[in-house]
């Protein structure tokens, strides 16, 4: 199994930016692929970004398409969230997350691992 660490979150203005970054041990990070989901307050979980495990294959949610970057250093065992002209409505708890099967079955409800997750607040 793998644990996961996330960090970087924080409060920013509209307009700022933030780089969530997620940290994995324990079993061999490039066997999974990894994404970013997020919950707001009263809210379901969603996804944001997933990268496969070479980093080659990268897909977004539409609010987030153009504004957000997902990365992956398989060096250092890390995956990274740039997020650029944060809007209110991207105010949540982002989670790092870790998935062994088909990298299109990674969604809220079928991933193999979580972190604890990171709060983004983004100020009006």
């Amino acid at each position: 199994q793998v644990q996961l660490v996330e960090s970087g979150g924080g409060l920013v203005q509209a307009g700022g930016s933030l780089r969530l970054s997620c940290a994995a041990s324990g079993r061999t990070f490039t066997t999974y692929h990894m994404g970013w989901f997020r919950q707001a307050p009263g809210k379901e979980r969603e996804f944001v970004a997933r990268i496969s495990r070479s980093g080659g294959s990268t897909n977004y949610a539409g609010s987030v398409k153009g504004r957000f970057t997902i990365s992956r250093d398989n060096a250092k065992n890390s995956v990274y969230l740039q997020m650029n002209t944060l809007k209110p409505d991207d105010t949540a708890v982002y989670y790092c997350a870790a998935h062994l099967g088909p990298l299109a079955t990674m969604t809220p409800h079928g991933v193999d691992a979580w972190g604890q997750g990171t709060q983004v607040t983004v100020s009006s």
